[in-house]
């Protein structure tokens, strides 16, 4: 499958502090493809060089076939980038914010008519078009920010933790739009700190770790390298106080048993889960720079 995102040793380096060490990455045209990593592993530092805002130290990086470095206008022509917070201007409606973005891109009054529509239809927000933003919800505003992205249907987009701060509902609602959009042949290149989002969407996923990726492949190629399942021990209060993989078996269940509390209250087993491969990965699950759970 042609490629659309390619890097070869690629490296960045802020003072004495390498953020990326020599990455070697290939994303292929029309898939969702997530980077997991903890806060400062380098997944905007990443995405910043991608999408042209900042130069790399070494190596190479091409998207679309572009080079990053060379060719950065050709690049930002095919791209979007929605980052962290929502780029809108609050005081506009909906539909002044596209009309406004349609005009800045170079889209003739017509077309930014007609992709206005569209977008305000493909994304929801029909009935608040003509609201001012700044009454809008969080999931509203991502959505709007997504679509201003999308006004020239660009073949890659970049999504850097677009779901941050979102409740649950508003959550689930962007991830039906990023499916949509792969649906329809865009690439969707997508960095998260939540594992659950990257085991939903994404065709492929890579934990980028001391400026490395240190796994790839799918959700499910990389939960089935932990090994079979994962006991859990939990409290009277239903808290979890411990966990460790076994290998399945009936011998391996005995022998995690053995070394446990006669008296804990409950223990369950699961499968293995994302949050179990990056601490396989990583060896450690940093509990305050990662969440498992939306």
């Amino acid at each position: 499958m042609p490629t659309a995102i390619s890097l070869r040793g690629l490296t960045k380096s802020f003072g004495d502090q390498t953020v990326l060490d020599g990455l070697d990455l290939d994303v292929e045209r029309g898939e969702i493809f997530a980077l997991l990593g903890p806060n400062g592993a380098g997944k905007t530092t990443l995405v910043s060089i991608l999408t042209t805002l900042v130069e790399p130290d070494g190596g190479q990086a091409t998207v679309g076939g572009l080079d990053v470095v060379r060719e950065k206008r050709e690049v930002t022509s095919r791209i979007s980038l929605t980052g962290q917070n929502a780029a809108v201007d609050e005081i506009l409606t909906g539909e002044e914010n596209l009309r406004m973005m349609g005009r800045l891109w170079g889209l003739s009054p017509a077309e930014t008519a007609e992709r206005t529509r569209e977008l305000l239809d493909r994304f929801d927000l029909v009935d608040a078009a003509r609201k001012r933003v700044k009454t809008y919800s969080g999931g509203m505003r991502r959505r709007l920010d997504l679509a201003l992205g999308l006004l020239r249907t660009p073949p890659i987009v970049f999504l850097d933790e677009p779901t941050t701060g979102l409740d649950t509902r508003s959550r689930q609602e962007l991830w039906d739009v990023i499916r949509s959009l792969a649906a329809g042949g865009t690439t969707v290149f997508l960095t998260t700190q939540y594992l659950e989002e990257a085991d939903q969407l994404a065709d492929r996923v890579a934990v980028l770790d001391g400026g490395r990726i240190v796994a790839l492949g799918t959700a499910a190629e990389l939960k089935s390298r932990v090994g079979g399942m994962v006991l859990a021990l939990h409290d009277a209060s239903g808290d979890l106080t411990h966990e460790q993989p076994v290998d399945g078996t009936l011998a391996g269940l005995r022998d995690a048993l053995a070394g446990l509390p006669v008296d804990a209250p409950s223990v369950t087993l699961r499968a293995p889960s994302l949050d179990d491969v990056f601490l396989a990965v990583t060896g450690s699950r940093r509990a305050n720079d990662f969440a498992s759970r939306p």
